[in-house]
């Protein structure tokens, strides 16, 4: 007698890591699934929502400043360490994972104007309105908790006194050589006393300076005479300068396309160049409502964080003309500066009111290690909202951010200016002669000339 069985073995019916759930075969036959589009479009819908749901991007707050957060500056050699530098002349070492300070670099008589590491991280150089760069010992990753934070006795490697203030400073990407922005450019060594070398071009104050990530010798600075300059370390003058109609506070370097760059504007705009054409700017970054006061490329050079005297912290994408996120509280003042971690998962903001924060580069994103399964589910909502983005109640959703009313109103009033002005100009060419009103686009419209 023969008696027949079916015999199944569990690792092909179960699902991996789990010996409960069975696997799902599925048939993906078209005539089988005639519901498929709209099955997906719901899916894509409730992703979105979900995405508003558990978008809470402020992680917490770090306060131990006693004046208005100045300037901030990455360690390369330490993942979670960052600098701070506030008006009272105070400079912190914070270890963001706990949210604490390390260490303390007390010695500035003025405001710390400037911040910056380098390349192997031991090294910070600070700088400010007391006419002083002072160099500091920066204690290894691995020593950092045994640092007490209230013992204030780390001294100066070195301290140079200058004949004029400074604005701003930043490392070479690779190298011993830091520029400062001032009067004038000065090219320092570590261990010179005296800068090495010298630039000027125009009698006004220099407020920013940048190293380009690409090639060591080219740095960008912004004056307060509206100008933008290129300088190359290997020629006895500057390379390139541009005026602008309204002032420069901060420029940024794309780390991952190093012939460009993106200037932060007086105006509430942002504009990247092509450092080998600087006659107009590639792309017009909009949706501030006041000064841009400081940029900041994440290391990925897609994505860029803008912080505003409106006392908001803005993402965008690098050739994108409106932001991607939107980021205030209700007591967050005017934001002085901002910076991405070295790993590109988080925002730091400083700002007036002596705090700095953290954020989320992505709001809604989940903090913590991931399962696999968790990993495909967030990938899958991320592709099927990506597939229907261009509806009209999905976009809604996605685009949608609140804004505090007194940004909603001076963007409603922004527009009206702007509509005002464009019929003007519209009215205007088509009571003239052919030909004799030319409009230039924003792009070429906000430089007032270009010098070789």
């Amino acid at each position: 007698m023969k008696v027949k069985v079916i015999s199944r073995s569990t690792d092909e019916f179960t699902r991996e890591r789990s010996q409960d759930l069975q696997r799902v075969f599925r048939n993906f036959d078209p005539s089988l699934r005639p519901m498929e589009k709209a099955v997906e479009y719901q899916r894509a819908l409730n992703a979105a929502k979900l995405e508003k749901v558990f978008a809470r991007p402020f992680i917490g707050a770090m306060d131990a400043h006693k004046d208005a957060v100045s300037c901030m500056a990455k360690n390369p050699n330490h993942l979670k360490g960052i600098f701070s530098g506030s008006m009272d002349g105070d400079i912190l070492l914070w270890d963001i994972a706990s949210r604490r300070t390390i260490c303390q670099f007390p010695g500035h008589q003025g405001a710390v104007r400037g911040l910056t590491a380098s390349t192997d991280g031991r090294i910070l150089v600070s700088c400010g309105t007391d006419c002083t760069v002072r160099l500091w010992n920066v204690p290894l990753p691995t020593m950092m908790d045994l640092y007490d934070s209230s013992n204030d006795s780390v001294e100066p490697l070195a301290v140079h006194v200058w004949k004029n203030a400074f604005w701003a400073v930043d490392h070479q990407w690779t190298g011993d050589l830091f520029a400062t922005a001032g009067a004038q450019v000065d090219i320092w060594n570590h261990n010179r006393s005296q800068p090495v070398n010298s630039f000027e071009w125009g009698t006004d104050t220099v407020i920013s300076v940048r190293f380009n990530p690409g090639e060591p010798d080219v740095l960008a600075t912004s004056a307060s005479d509206r100008s933008i300059t290129l300088y190359d370390l290997r020629m006895s003058s500057p390379a390139r300068k541009i005026i602008m109609m309204t002032k420069t506070n901060s420029i940024a370097w794309n780390p991952m396309e190093p012939m460009n760059f993106t200037a932060a504007n007086e105006d509430g705009n942002c504009y990247s160049y092509d450092g080998r054409k600087v006659d107009e700017a590639k792309c017009v970054h909009k949706d501030h409502v006041s000064a841009v006061m400081d940029i900041d490329f994440s290391p990925t050079g897609r994505e860029f964080v803008t912080g505003s005297y409106d006392r908001t912290v803005r993402i965008f994408p690098y050739n994108g003309g409106h932001s991607r996120e939107i980021y205030h509280t209700k007591r967050m003042q005017r934001v002085f500066c901002v910076k991405y971690s070295c790993d590109g998962s988080y925002v730091i903001s400083g700002s007036d009111d002596t705090n700095l924060r953290l954020w989320k580069a992505r709001a809604s994103e989940q903090l913590g290690v991931l399962l696999p399964r968790e990993q495909k589910k967030h990938d899958y909502h991320e592709a099927v909202k990506n597939r229907y983005k261009h509806l009209p109640e999905i976009k809604r959703i996605v685009r949608h951010r609140h804004l505090p009313k007194p940004i909603y109103k001076a963007t409603a009033l922004m527009r009206t200016m702007n509509e005002a002005r464009r019929r003007k100009e519209a009215r205007r060419k088509a009571h003239s002669a052919p030909g004799s009103i030319i409009t230039k686009p924003l792009r070429k419209r906000r430089i007032v000339k270009e010098l070789e």
